[in-house]
């Protein structure tokens, strides 16, 4: 197809299929209409940059943010392009960050189908209710190929979801008290200090902020109240007034959301109660996700804390936006923001049918902290922790077992030198999950939600622990040694020959993720595996390790 500027100068060539940009149709999701082309859209265009590195454990960290900027972010000459070609075509400029390679533009669906040639339509299920959504590729402009490396947006099909557990027949977690902050800081020997100084962001598609509710956990516990931010990216960030307006058919998932964001904030505010905490919100899908990362890559925290999470092989991924989101998570780590993502609550499966092994995204990407589930188990007479696992059947809502195994879509880095084979026969020499873990379960964490005390778990509980012990031991290393990438350094060999996440974890080597039925999966054993990683945090050695670690 011959392409015209809007002025009518002819474009050099014809339109060109942006590789990867194919998307399947939403099985759950029926026809609903025509898209209305007067209707307004935003869009984030991802560019071209640099290559990204590959984290062989040495520190980028002490390059300044202009410095790094400049290293990977996207060249002003081809952002001046694509905003020359974009207005063209009747887009307004909304936003240029070149650190994130990304440009937010705005106009209207008309504008975005010829700029961009999509397939779009009006779809309707009982998740969303009605929106807009698009199957197969889409195009772009002659000019812009390599360029522009996937257009976020067009599309407003849900993706990511909150790993948590709501209830499970497990009678040591009803039997045990739920853990209190000062529980978690004697499980896992965490040191001194209140995080004073340290930024920690939290990611968040949909639900509130209840200020009232971590006030009432602060007082519950005798935890500061610490300073907490929350920052509307492209979704509100509602208040709990705000939530009880909406209507009804919006209200419900978005306080269920919310329970995700009060277990987050409240777990991070009850050992980090001096930070300054930064919960960010957006929309669950790929624009959303694409958006939240490139504000967290400027604002720089030490950690961000991801509890969502979606299937890394889903039909509802585009390859193009998964690329994009994976690229931005490698632009985190180069400024040492460790993202904590949980690996997920539905065993080697990740919750979908059929005989494969399956991992979930984010924690699959090489570019983050893959943090899975324990619980304490009777071994032998005597309460120990354990992989978190639950037998069948005894699943009443929500996850039943730490997610873990081996990727299909990335492969493993060089410095992830473990010996652990995929699931799936034939399947590549894949990145493997988690690289860590924590309670997921049995004795659950005590939160207050909406004035009630409650009992939290899942991996959407383990990850924020992680986090906060992150953010408490960068308070306490010498300067030099802060704001690192955690991942590849517990892959690293130690002088005395065993690697830095062995001496700095509790090894876990009771039980399985397998998931029941077919019955496949992994199998914790002494040292690393694709079950909880290096282990559950032992906080004091972590600390002594960093401060050590050149």
């Amino acid at each position: 197809m011959q392409k015209v500027f809007a002025s009518g100068k002819q474009l050099l060539g014809k339109s060109r299929n942006l590789t990867g940009s194919a998307r399947l149709e939403n099985p759950e999701a029926s026809y609903h209409g025509k898209v209305n082309g007067t209707m307004p859209i935003e869009l984030t265009l991802a560019l071209r940059g640099p290559p990204l590195p590959d984290f062989d454990g040495k520190p980028l960290s002490g390059l300044s943010q202009k410095q790094l900027d400049n290293k990977f972010g996207a060249s002003k000459s081809d952002a001046a392009f694509v905003c020359k070609v974009m207005r063209e075509f009747g887009f307004e400029i909304q936003n240029i960050n070149l650190a994130a390679r990304s440009i937010e533009i705005r106009g209207t669906v008309a504008q975005a189908i010829k700029a961009f040639e999509p397939s779009l339509a009006m779809y309707k299920n009982e998740d969303q209710g009605v929106f807009r959504d698009r199957v197969g590729g889409y195009h772009v402009p002659a000019e812009l190929e390599g360029i522009v490396s996937a257009v976020i947006g067009l599309s407003q099909r849900r993706i990511i979801r909150p790993k948590r557990v709501t209830k499970d027949q497990n009678r040591l977690a009803d039997i045990l008290p739920a853990a209190t902050p000062t529980d978690i800081e004697k499980i896992y020997d965490f040191p001194k200090g209140t995080a004073a100084g340290q930024k920690i962001a939290i990611a968040e598609f949909g639900g509130g902020y209840i200020a009232s509710d971590l006030k009432a956990y602060c007082k519950k516990f005798g935890r500061h109240m610490p300073d907490v931010q929350t920052i509307s990216i492209n979704s509100p960030a509602y208040t709990w007034s705000q939530m009880k307006k909406l209507p009804r058919s919006t209200r419900q998932d978005e306080l269920s959301c919310t329970d995700e964001v009060m277990l987050d904030t409240e777990i991070i505010a009850g050992l980090c109660p001096h930070a300054k905490i930064k919960i960010y919100f957006a929309t669950f899908d790929q624009k959303g996700f694409v958006d939240l990362l490139n504000k967290v890559i400027t604002d720089r925290p030490v950690v961000l804390s991801i509890s969502w999470a979606v299937t890394e092989d889903a039909s509802d991924w585009s390859g193009a936006a998964r690329t994009a989101i994976n690229e931005r998570l490698a632009l985190a780590a180069a400024r040492g923001i460790t993202v904590c993502a949980a690996s997920g609550d539905d065993g080697a499966g990740d919750g979908r049918r059929g005989k494969r092994a399956r991992v979930g995204f984010p924690a699959s990407s090489p570019y983050v902290l893959g943090v899975g589930g324990t619980q304490i188990g009777g071994i032998n007479g005597n309460l120990e922790e354990v992989t978190w696992w639950f037998t069948p059947g005894t699943r009443l809502g929500g996850g039943a077992s730490t997610g873990g195994g081996v990727s299909g879509i990335f492969d493993r880095p060089k410095w992830q030198n473990v010996r652990i084979k995929s699931g799936n026969r034939g399947a590549k020499n894949g990145r493997v999950v988690p690289d860590v873990a924590a309670l997921a379960e049995g004795p659950r964490y005590s939160y207050v939600l909406f004035g009630k005390t409650e009992r939290g778990a899942g991996t959407s509980a383990s990850t924020p622990v992680w986090a906060a012990l992150i953010a408490r031991v960068n308070q306490k290393l010498p300067k030099a040694k802060r704001q690192r990438f955690l991942t590849p350094l517990l892959y690293r060999k130690l002088a005395n020959g065993k690697t830095l996440g062995s001496a700095v974890c509790h090894d876990i080597t009771v039980g399985s993720n397998r998931t029941e039925p077919p019955g496949f999966g992994y199998r914790a054993k002494p040292g690393y595996d694709a079950v909880t990683g290096w282990g559950s945090p032992n906080g004091k050695a972590l600390l002594r390790q960093l401060a050590g670690l050149k």
